[in-house]
């Protein structure tokens, strides 16, 4: 779970973008014959993107600590690096809020690492160790399939294709799938604990690797591959990189994903992008689903539960979200 963050924890005079609640439909799942031929960008592929969130899954819940973690991110790296990524590894140790010390790794692969212009796409890989949202076994842990495995799914479908249509030589990628996302402090258990979430993106984002690394901008990717999932343009996102929000949602509108991308708006979360845009000179955005009928107002109904397992994935979700990007980045100049 990210802790809903309604008050901006930021400087609060950096521009928003348009604010509008306006939602604009259009046909879901088709790109254009004019767009795919003037940018060239090739299909994304929602099967392939599929068996990767499913080769996540198969692990089991990918908890610190545990050899389902350790074997999952050794088949992360292993993966970049047969995409021809090259691969940088930040292992590091971080203090949980109940005491328990983490065995954690961020995980970058790059692609084209000495171009001038970099992207950061960014997912975490971890899943959380208690389903405390769920009345039957809360004290377990989750599959994430959604939450945590979509994302690393659609960036390595991404990593796949670059590898088969390289970017243009001053255009770069980093891959960056955080750790320890979700070991956050659960609700009712003692005092409110700052900072318990998203260690892994809070120990990069202060201890750059590479030393000194910065970015043109970044896209965090969070729970992307729910059926009938519905983007929208969260708070801090607007706030701090409102042009990439809109480049991001216009492209999703003129390639025929309106439909998962709505032009709404949501309230503002703690995800990985806030420690990001906290502590960096790079301006991140979050992609993740929007459920304001859902229990909590906000994430989906298998949010933190058992459900959250391979039923809850759909290929057009994932297709919607990773051919959005593969746009994005390959119009890039």
């Amino acid at each position: 779970m990210k802790t809903l963050a309604f008050g901006l924890i930021l400087a609060a005079s950096l521009p928003a973008c348009d604010k509008s609640a306006k939602q604009e439909t259009g046909p879901v799942g088709e790109t254009t014959t004019a767009e795919a031929a003037t940018v060239n960008v090739p299909s994304f592929n929602a099967d392939s993107a599929y068996q990767f969130v499913q080769k996540q899954v198969s692990f089991g819940p990918r908890v610190p600590n545990t050899p389902a973690h350790e074997a999952a991110g050794d088949y992360l790296i292993t993966t970049l690096k047969g995409y021809g990524a090259n691969v940088l590894v930040q292992s590091f140790t971080a203090k949980a809020y109940n005491g328990t010390v983490l065995n954690l790794r961020n995980i970058m692969g790059q692609i084209n690492p000495k171009a001038s212009k970099r992207i950061l796409l960014a997912a975490h890989w971890d899943t959380r160790h208690v389903a405390d949202k769920d009345p039957k076994n809360p004290t377990k842990p989750i599959d994430g399939a959604n939450d945590g495995a979509s994302g690393v799914g659609v960036l390595l479908e991404i990593a796949r294709q670059l590898q088969a249509n390289p970017l243009p030589e001053n255009v770069g990628v980093d891959l960056m799938l955080f750790d320890g996302e979700d070991y956050g402090q659960p609700d009712n258990t003692g005092p409110y604990q700052e900072d318990t979430w998203c260690l892994g993106s809070q120990y990069w984002a202060q201890n750059l690797l590479p030393k000194g690394y910065s970015a043109n901008y970044g896209i965090l990717l969070d729970m992307v591959g729910a059926k009938n999932a519905r983007f929208a343009r969260e708070e801090t996102s607007r706030a701090y990189a409102g042009d990439v929000v809109e480049k991001v949602w216009r492209t999703a509108q003129k390639i025929g994903y309106s439909d998962y991308f709505p032009f709404v708006d949501s309230p503002g979360i703690t995800d990985d992008h806030t420690y990001v845009i906290k502590h960096t000179n790079i301006r991140m955005i979050d992609i993740i689903a929007y459920d304001p009928t859902s229990p909590d107002g906000f994430f989906g109904p298998y949010h933190h539960r058992h459900t959250d397992n391979m039923d809850v994935i759909d290929r057009n979700t994932l297709k919607a979200v990773g051919q959005t990007l593969l746009h994005v980045v390959m119009t890039e100049k």
